[in-house]
């Protein structure tokens, strides 16, 4: 794992991913290296326009890649079903999921169904629709799920009690409990598959501190513009680049050596550097709050796995 890279990417020819969120920031990225190295890349995006320009960025960029722009909002779990709907029907196989779309430290707020946004975005929205695509997974020889997660769900453990955030809400406190929630989906995810004797690889990643768009979005939402020119400094000055970021994300999604229910970040101080095992918290790994999200994820999303049961 020492010094990976990119051009350190296995040949991706003849494999289908999706990328979510892969319109800017470290999910462009990791779509585009897929696509260097030979992958067909779906675009899932929120915004048709940006999703759409990105495709031909990603062209421009890599002449000859295959890849297609294909709307996904994870804040309507409608969208999450008409896509996988639709993927099924266009493509029956899948060898690669990254759930990488996520939202940061946003002014509270509610998804189309009701959940509070960065629970209901960056974890419940993925929890439908990786269960949504585990048939075509199952059924797909070294298929793998990366879920990105961040250093923050160090901020705090979930409260299984208060899923979207209806006592106090504190926006720092509500993205650490859903990053927090990646990683507890991604080791009841591992364990189930395990259970069934599957060969699909569920593992998690993080960019470090990199420097995207989702630093920005919460501050200029409220028009906080000294918070923004705050951040925008800190991006410039001590975060490493996007393609620096991915890089994580591209290692558990395509190193030969990836372990289930592992968790790849850079490796000084998780902050920046090449892909390195990295440090999670201890409540990550709890057997029984995993198994209790995805039984209230189940019951919030209406999505059941078939193929994986307790």
């Amino acid at each position: 794992m020492a010094g990976w890279k990119a051009s350190d990417i296995p040949d991706q020819t003849g494999r289908i991913a999706v990328v979510t969120g892969s319109n800017s920031g470290i999910g462009y990225v990791t779509a585009r290296e897929l696509a260097r190295r030979g992958a067909r890349v779906v675009l899932a995006c929120r915004n048709e326009g940006r999703g759409r320009e990105a495709a031909e960025r990603l062209v421009s960029e890599v002449p000859g890649a295959s890849t297609e722009f294909v709307r996904l909002d994870l804040g309507e779990l409608d969208s999450v079903r008409q896509f996988a709907a639709a993927y099924e029907r266009e493509h029956g196989r899948l060898d690669l999921l990254v759930n990488n779309a996520g939202v940061m430290a946003l002014p509270y707020g509610r998804t189309a169904d009701g959940f509070e946004t960065q629970f209901g975005v960056n974890h419940l929205g993925h929890f439908a629709l990786t269960g949504l695509l585990t048939p075509m997974l199952l059924r797909t020889a070294g298929a793998r799920v990366v879920t990105v997660s961040s250093t923050m769900h160090a901020v705090s453990n979930i409260d299984i009690r208060d899923l979207n955030s209806e006592g106090t809400y504190r926006r720092w406190i509500a993205y650490g409990r859903s990053k927090t929630a990646n990683l507890l989906f991604t080791h009841e995810l591992a364990r189930r598959l395990a259970a069934i004797g599957s060969d699909v690889v569920a593992a998690a990643a993080h960019p470090g501190y990199a420097a995207t768009n989702l630093q920005t979005a919460g501050v200029k939402m409220e028009g906080r513009t000294a918070a923004e020119r705050f951040v925008r400094v800190g991006n410039r000055y001590f975060a490493q680049s996007a393609d620096s970021g991915a890089l994580p994300t591209l290692y558990a999604a395509t190193a030969p050596d990836v372990q289930p229910d592992s968790f790849t970040g850079p490796a000084l101080l998780g902050w920046r550097g090449a892909p390195a095992k990295s440090w999670r918290a201890s409540w990550t790994l709890n057997d029984r709050a995993a198994q209790r999200l995805w039984e209230e994820s189940e019951r919030l999303t209406g999505v059941a796995y078939d193929g994986l049961k307790a």
